[in-house]
């Protein structure tokens, strides 16, 4: 019994280090402490990898009811400047957001936490939304890239 016990353990430590090497592994070290981004910023190879990163979902939009509001970040939510909303990148991350249905695109800047609806990646200000035709369908599948991670 201690031996099939072991062996479990085992299983389940080399499982967990495999998906510290996976995006989501990065992109939850990139949202970590202070003190781990600083780390990351001695490393130039590993922020510039991070900074390359792509990832495909579904995207929505927030708008009028939240305009006015403190957002994650501590800025007022403007409906009409491009911003948006991730779970886990980095407040002050900058990306380009592709609707795949027409190829249109925008950059943002993440400034709040957010989707909390289990099937999106992003929420989108108004105007970001608008800008790549995302307003009609109210969610749309997207291609989000890092361009540049904040510099605190």
């Amino acid at each position: 019994m201690a031996i099939g016990l072991r062996f479990f353990l085992m299983f389940l430590i080399a499982l967990l280090l495999e998906n510290c090497t996976t995006p989501q592994g990065i992109r939850k070290e990139l949202a970590g402490s202070a003190t781990r981004r600083e780390e990351l910023k001695k490393d130039r190879s590993s922020v510039e990898a991070a900074s390359r990163q792509t990832f495909y979902g579904m995207a929505s939009y927030y708008g009028e009811k939240f305009h006015g509001k403190p957002t994650a970040s501590g800025e007022i939510f403007n409906m009409h400047k491009l911003t948006a909303a991730h779970r886990t990148l980095p407040l002050g991350t900058v990306c380009r957001v592709t609707n795949l249905a027409n190829h249109k695109s925008v950059i943002v800047r993440i400034n709040d936490r957010g989707p909390f609806v289990n099937d999106r990646i992003l929420d989108l200000s108004y105007e970001a939304a608008r800008q790549i035709g995302a307003i009609a369908p109210g969610v749309i599948r997207v291609k989000v890239e890092v361009l540049r991670l904040p510099e605190n």
